[in-house]
């Protein structure tokens, strides 16, 4: 048996133009570091939640059926969740396997330590990086964490000059953050080089 394996909750196939270039499949592991108000998956949440293990092979096996759709129209594989950069070893061996003709994408938070996202960064095309907020007390009353981490990864992938291959996701969150707060936020991503950016508002249903 391999021994990197992983926990995935979910895999969807044949998304267009949503979670990166082309046709992608989104492959959603489980496990995530933040616990946020208005959590959007929680089924990455708690080990009482249907997941089923795979190796990186026995992903690629099940994934492989849409090579033809990923190389006619520049597509691939996202990795969401959950926090996919909490599994650097597992998707740098899922990328031996699927080759360079695929694109990689990743949904990420970026609160994890930055030797995941420097494992990373040379073998994935695209980050979509789930900001919240760059202030880091309406980011710890949302997430309830700090946001150490995702300032430190930022200026690593700046400084790396990657900042072209990422799509920065900017949520109006009622009840948490304001316009001025959101624009604040660009203000601070756009200094390290970031120009990619996602605005939306949550829809809380209750």
């Amino acid at each position: 048996m391999e021994k990197e394996r992983a926990k995935i909750i979910g895999i969807s196939q044949h998304r267009l133009s949503t979670d990166g270039n082309g046709v992608t499949t989104l492959v959603a592991f489980h496990e995530c570091p933040l616990r946020c108000r208005y959590c959007l998956n929680p089924l990455s949440l708690g080990d009482d939640k249907p997941f089923r293990s795979y190796s990186p092979k026995e992903l690629y096996t099940e994934t492989r059926i849409d090579e033809l759709y990923f190389l006619a129209t520049n597509g691939g594989i996202t990795f969401g969740g959950g926090e996919p950069c909490l599994r650097p070893q597992f998707i740098r061996k899922f990328r031996k396997l699927c080759g360079s003709d695929w694109q990689l994408n990743l949904e990420t938070s970026l609160n994890v330590p930055t030797t995941n996202i420097n494992c990373l960064l040379p073998i994935v095309n695209t980050l979509i990086i789930d900001i919240k907020d760059m202030n880091a007390e309406i980011y710890r009353s949302y997430t309830g964490q700090n946001n150490n981490l995702v300032i430190d990864n930022l200026k690593l992938i700046a400084e790396q000059n990657r900042q072209n291959d990422c799509i920065i996701r900017l949520p109006l969150i009622p009840n948490f953050n304001t316009d001025a707060d959101r624009i604040a936020s660009r203000v601070a991503l756009e200094a390290l080089g970031f120009i990619k950016f996602d605005l939306f508002t949550y829809i809380i249903r209750t």
